[in-house]
């Protein structure tokens, strides 16, 4: 059986990404996203699966660095509702909560309930929520709680004390399935997607402008836009794109050809099918990666 790799611990949103993305791969966990690529790189696993984006928190930015540093494509993508819970150990109860700890993404979307519910509960960020909720029961302390997936719950014999405790119910993240460039992806009917980064050197007035209107002018639509620091060149941005088409369709491939021209550095990330809304665990028609 195939292997893909995500970052945390069992019980993980990101060990149900592996599921809805790709059903037929037995999920391996890892402690950091730096490790996850690396056992990407190295052979270890087959494939990975990270998130990259949240609908209320924004970006990863860690991953979007990543995905620059390694000869890596994304072939898939999923938008996967979160569903938080408090978690306590066995006959804990709500008025014995004097800690919550979760991932630091988890406490902030959970800010409302926390607020409402436990004003004076001191709130710890750890790696992941399945791990604080794997701490919770390894420590068995009755007032500390764990912001987790239900999974969490099933996995390590915790009691759930309220679910689905999000401050807003449309609560998604975008996980991204990446191959070493050796797997491509059943396009399904689906409509595709292309990511690309690139760097503009020698900056003149209107130069980011300019470079957009390539595909405007192609009639290429542009889904995202994303700018982290060039390393080393301050003042420097790298520009994450996503655009609406694939990289072998006429107008997408004339406008990167253009870019190319003017851009001191361009990547392809990937092109893949449009990702899925997923309220669950699995995808029925999930793409696969050969």
């Amino acid at each position: 059986m195939k292997i893909a790799a995500f970052q945390g611990e069992t019980g993980a949103f990101s060990e149900e990404a592996v599921g809805a993305l790709l059903p037929s791969f037995r999920p391996t966990a890892y402690p950091s996203f730096e490790l996850v690529f690396s056992a990407l790189m190295e052979g270890d696993v087959d494939a990975a699966v990270i998130p990259i984006e949240n609908s209320l928190f924004g970006s990863v930015h860690v991953n979007y660095d990543l995905l620059l540093e390694h000869e890596v494509e994304i072939v898939a993508e999923v938008y996967l509702r979160i569903r938080h819970n408090l978690l306590v150990n066995p006959g804990g109860e709500m008025s014995d909560i004097r800690t919550v700890v979760s991932h630091p993404q988890a406490l902030g979307q959970c800010k409302t309930f926390l607020r409402d519910q436990l004003p004076h509960a001191e709130q710890v960020a750890v790696y992941d929520t399945a791990g604080a909720a794997k701490q919770l029961a390894r420590d068995r302390s009755r007032d500390v709680a764990a912001i987790a997936s239900l999974k969490s719950a099933d996995v390590y014999n915790l009691d759930v004390l309220a679910e689905c405790i999000e401050s807003n119910h449309q609560n998604y993240t975008r996980f991204l399935a990446l191959s070493r460039g050796e797997g491509r992806v059943g396009q399904r009917g689906r409509a595709a997607k292309t990511s690309i980064v690139y760097a503009l050197g020698h900056t003149v007035a209107g130069s980011l402008f300019k470079a957009l209107a390539l595909f405007a002018d192609r009639d290429v639509d542009l889904l995202k836009i994303e700018s982290r620091p060039l390393i080393g060149h301050p003042g420097s941005y790298l520009f994450y794109l996503d655009l609406d088409g694939h990289d072998t369709d006429e107008g997408v491939a004339a406008a990167l050809l253009d870019l190319a021209e003017m851009a001191d550095f361009v990547r392809v990330l990937g092109s893949y099918p449009r990702g899925f809304w997923v309220d669950g665990s699995r995808i029925d028609d999930a793409p696969t990666v050969a």
